[in-house]
Formats: C-alpha cells, structure tokens, sequence
C-alpha cells in the first residue's frame, strides 16, 4: 500500500491468483487448501531491497478458502500464526501467534510491515473480519 495505506494497484495485491507483485519484491508461494502437512502451510517471500519507492506498507492477510460454503471460522483454526525469518540463515526474526477466539471471522490481518524514517518495521494487529478478503479489499481499496 501507499502512504494513504491504499492499495497501490489491482497487481500490489498478492493473493492465490495473482501470485507475485509488480517488480517481483513478493511473492506468495502457493495455498495449502487443508491446513495438512508440517511446517509453514504458505508462505510470503518479501525482499524489501525490492519494494518500490511507493510502497509504504505491507498488510498480511490470512482467510479460510471457502469459509462460508464450508462454514468455518477462525475460532476453529488452532496454531495460527505467522513467522519472519531470514531465508538465508533461516533464523526467526519474528513469530507472532493469533491467540483470540474468533468466532465469526474468516479473514484476519496479522500484521504489517512498514516504512518509517528510511527502515522497515513490523506491527502485530491480530484484527478479523468475518467478510473475508472482501471486506479488506474494501478497506484498503
């Protein structure tokens, strides 16, 4: 996003069907539909050297595929979390856990990255809604 923390373009929003921003400085990894398997289920590649000049925020999102058909919600995902780590020396920078109970929500902002003074910083916000993805592509839009 920009400073005005709006979606800079339809192709700044990296999601399962548009899988690498502008530039390529993110880049979404593939979905895990099932939560199966061990380790990170997704993962976000962010190279901020890359990050364009007008960009000022990085906001993560994660939803549930299909949440109203399936009918489920976060407060049925148990271990939610995201994690930054240094890819080359795979130690964690960061983890930062969702720990509410989100009842009705299907879509949560975890965090954001930012730019203030020239550095980039991380913000845990732990905020859901329960539109989905819509409800942030209209608030960010």
């Amino acid at each position: 996003m920009g400073e005005n923390r709006k979606l800079i373009s339809d192709a700044h929003f990296v999601f399962y069907n548009n899988l690498k921003s502008p530039g390529g400085a993110v880049e979404h990894t593939g979905d895990n539909l099932t939560g199966d398997g061990d380790g990170d289920d997704e993962q976000l590649l962010v190279d901020l050297s890359r990050i364009e000049d007008s960009v000022a925020e990085i906001c993560i999102v994660v939803t549930i595929h299909d949440a109203a058909a399936r009918n489920q919600n976060f407060g049925q995902v148990r271990n939610s979390f995201i994690r930054i780590f240094d890819t080359n020396t795979g130690e964690t920078i960061l983890k930062f856990e969702l720990d509410e109970d989100f009842s009705v929500e299907t879509a949560v902002e975890f965090g954001r990255i930012y730019k203030r003074n020239g550095a980039w910083k991380f913000e845990a916000v732990g905020m859901g809604m329960k539109g989905g993805l819509e409800d942030y592509l209209q608030k960010y839009n």
